[in-house]
């Protein structure tokens, strides 16, 4: 298959909630489907930072949510603030948990899943499962609900942050998210119209009177 190309992404009607806010950092709500970024064609220009900026010009991303995950972000609105937070997720002091829908149900009520993750440099976005030369992924799950259709609502606490690799890693195992257009089997992604992934609850050191940030962003779906 061919490297997909850039395709459109249609401006995102839904507003960025303010959680939070002080002298040194935001914290989002990000709604899907919404760019963290812009896209490298003009059409793509709306993204979350994009809208920030206009109010926050010296705002700046610390790390990104893809398009369809919505939930919590923190924003960095200075250079040491961007290198102080960046710094926690880089030593994997930031926590975070995300709530999915995914298809079928797990044997396991908890449990890990631990499978190295590379692009797929032949069909990007895409990644995949790679012993060789993958970067070591973990991401630990409990289920919280097994629904009368047969799917399961699961909360993901990554312990590493490699693209996709909540989707990869729940695809792997046999339980695609819901509404996943990347990774899927079956009809997982007919099952809803949207991603069923958010970024729950967010958690950080301040960067400048060092106390504990914790914040929670309620589950849309």
């Amino acid at each position: 298959m061919p490297v997909s190309a850039p395709h459109i992404v249609p401006p995102c009607q839904e507003d960025l909630a303010l959680i939070y806010r002080d002298n040194w950092l935001l914290v989002i709500n990000k709604p899907e489907p919404m760019l963290s970024t812009p896209g490298r064609l003009p059409e793509n220009r709306d993204s979350a930072i994009g809208r920030l900026q206009l109010d926050y010009p010296s705002a700046s991303l610390v790390h990104r949510l893809d398009m369809a995950t919505s939930g919590l972000m923190v924003i960095a609105l200075s250079k040491p603030v961007h290198r102080h937070l960046s710094m926690q997720f880089q030593q994997r002091q930031v926590t975070k948990s995300y709530q999915a829908i995914v298809q079928g149900q797990p044997t396991q009520d908890s449990g890990e899943i631990s499978l190295p993750l590379i692009t797929d440099w032949e069909h990007r976005p895409r990644q995949k499962v790679c012993f060789a030369s993958g970067k070591p992924s973990l991401t630990r799950y409990q289920v919280l609900e097994r629904l009368p259709d047969g799917n399961s609502r699961v909360r993901f606490m990554p312990v590493t942050g490699r693209s996709h690799q909540l989707r990869v890693h729940s695809c792997e195992i046999g339980h695609p998210i819901l509404g996943c257009q990347l990774y899927y089997q079956g009809d997982s992604q007919r099952q809803s119209h949207r991603l069923m992934l958010h970024a729950e609850t967010l958690g950080f050191y301040h960067p400048q009177h060092q106390g504990w940030m914790s914040f929670r962003s309620p589950v849309p779906f």
